[in-house]
């Protein structure tokens, strides 16, 4: 059974089953597009909502966090782009698990996709639905409290009030209790629910159910328009810089800075979804990898830039708002800017809610023609020429929940799935440099060899540790053995696997840029909160059931086995 477990799918299987299998999707995206989509994906709620709150807990050295963390995704790009253009077709970091490490792995990695694509937009969603309710209240019009906004916000609000009293609130309590108070009712119980967010997944689905080309135009208007917003930001934001907002330029020290990744983080999340659209490229070995690192490079200049102006303009503990772009306009007294980012904002995060649901269906469609689901999800509509069954149940899963559920909750939940992704992405480069499948790659990372590099690295951490960082040292004597495994395990299984790559560095002339990818995710893991790896684990066994049930018995590669075996 283990060696079932691993069975792997070699690129020419693969690439003949995309090209004589019948996937019927359309080829029509050209690198422009495949840019346009990228930055579509990575510019949108992070830049338009999380970047405050990470200006918040950071101050303006958050800016250089975007700069770290763009680093680390450097490297996972250039991995995903050799992969691409190895494989070019739609299953994604899923369909590069199955060559390199098997059909478990495979499966895991297309689950933990789940909550890269499908719960970021809920995300998306909601982000949407405070834009927009926004930008009405500027027209004029008033949307009911209950009817935009998670319950868990109403509920809290009105708890907070019964303890510290009404006066003592501020901000989206205010907000959230006039949704407690003025909600219909069942019996005893409020109706609330965030009724926009769940409305434009319903429309962006109905989009992307008609057809690839009309999502391409869609999204190909909605940047340009964004990409102008954020231009206008930057330089007539520059007016209103204050130097004196940027000291102290780290105010909460590294520890502030860091408790900001899976915002950040969140924000360059998108520049892997356009690997999902593979089939329905002209050249996917030539523009994928192209695409992705321009877009990852364009997206990056324009986040440090904004997180530079926004704490220029105003001062960082003003920014803990949902629309940081539109509020620091209003706070330097130019309402009509502010008027005009609300009404983009809200176009802008549209565009990101469209490329993370073309994405999540392409990668059911794989996983169904693999075997490992329903058939049902690889159905191919014959007018659209678009994953027809998969759009539809990727619509419900998004919209129900966004309708229900806090964003704070899905924002960590979904760097966990990602990182988790990103890392395996850099491990099979490693695997295929090894085992030389990279001789099939039009695109290739370039090779550093890390034979003593990885070692050395771990050598000069160490000594930098305990220079500078003798207050971290002192905090972790005095942390109790059972602290230390609940919340700070994460930390121990980094720097062992830092000595493990060392020692495969040096047996195995690792290449450094992937190992260093793997590396950095993973440190970046270790900054998110116990209780998203508690939930993370029983997301991935409730996955491991369902393929245990369904996915092993009714695998391609299983039943091929079994009729070569007879």
């Amino acid at each position: 059974m283990g060696n079932q477990l691993f069975r792997k799918k070699s690129i020419d299987q693969i690439i003949s089953d995309s090209e004589h299998g019948g996937s019927g999707l359309s080829k029509i995206l050209g690198v422009r597009d495949l840019v346009s989509l990228g930055i579509a994906a990575i510019v949108g709620a992070g830049i338009f909502s999380t970047i405050g709150l990470a200006s918040f807990n950071g101050g303006p050295a958050v800016s250089l966090l975007f700069v770290f963390v763009a680093f680390a995704c450097v490297f996972t790009a250039l991995s995903y782009a050799q992969f691409a253009s190895t494989v070019p077709v739609s299953g994604s970091a899923y369909t590069y698990a199955y060559v390199a490490f098997g059909e478990l792995f495979a499966w895991i990695i297309g689950w933990a996709l789940v909550l890269e694509y499908a719960v970021s937009n809920m995300v998306v969603a909601i982000s949407w639905s405070q834009y927009f309710v926004s930008m009405l209240e500027g027209f004029g019009i008033h949307v009911p409290r209950w009817l935009s906004m998670a319950p868990a916000y109403a509920i809290e609000a009105n708890q907070k009030m019964l303890e510290v009293g009404v006066d003592k609130l501020t901000g989206i309590d205010k907000l959230a209790l006039e949704a407690y108070v003025t909600a219909p009712r069942i019996g005893n119980v409020p109706i609330i629910f965030d009724l926009p967010a769940g409305v434009i997944t319903f429309l962006v689905t109905i989009l992307v159910y008609v057809g690839i080309k009309e999502s391409k135009r869609a999204s190909n208007i909605m940047v340009m328009i964004k990409v102008g917003i954020i231009l206008a930001v930057i330089f007539g934001g520059l007016f209103f810089v204050k130097p004196d907002n940027w000291t102290p330029f780290a105010p909460n020290g590294l520890g502030g800075v860091m408790s900001s990744v899976a915002a950040v983080f969140f924000a360059f999340i998108g520049f892997d979804s356009i690997s999902t659209t593979a089939e329905e490229c002209k050249n996917p070995q030539r523009d994928l990898p192209r695409a992705m690192i321009y877009c990852l490079l364009i997206c990056t200049v324009l986040y440090v830039a904004i997180a530079l102006v926004l704490t220029g303009m105003v001062n960082y503990t003003e920014l803990n708002v949902k629309d940081p772009l539109a509020y620091v306009f209003q706070y330097v007294g130019f309402d009509h800017m502010a008027g005009i980012i609300s009404v983009t904002s809200v176009i802008a995060i549209t565009s990101a809610l469209l490329v993370y649901q073309l994405a999540q269906p392409r990668i059911w469609m794989t996983m169904s023609r693999d075997g490992l689901l329903w058939k049902k999800f690889a159905t191919i509509h014959p007018k659209y020429k678009t994953p027809s069954y998969a759009t539809v149940v990727t619509g419900i899963v998004v919209a129900v929940p966004s309708l229900f559920f806090k964003m704070d909750f899905f924002v960590d939940l979904t760097s966990v799935g990602t990182f988790f992704a990103f890392i395996l992405v850099c491990a099979g480069v490693l695997y295929m440099d090894h085992s030389g499948l990279s001789k099939k790659s039009k695109f290739r990372v370039p090779y550093v060899n890390g034979k003593y590099l990885v070692g050395l690295g771990f050598l000069i951490a160490m000594v930098l540790l305990f220079v500078y960082g003798q207050d971290t040292i002192t905090e972790w004597k005095s942390m109790s053995a059972l602290y230390i495994l609940e919340h700070k395990s994460l930390v121990i299984i980094f720097w062992l696997v830092w000595i493990g790559m060392s020692f495969y560095a040096f047996r195995l002339n690792f290449s450094l840029l992937p190992t260093t990818g793997i590396l950095i995710n993973l440190y970046l893991m270790t900054e998110l909160g116990a209780s998203n790896w508690i939930i993370f684990i029983l997301w991935l066994l409730a996955g491991l059931i369902i393929y245990f049930m369904y996915g092993y018995r009714h695998s391609r590669l299983n039943k091929e086995a079994k009729a070569i075996a007879e």
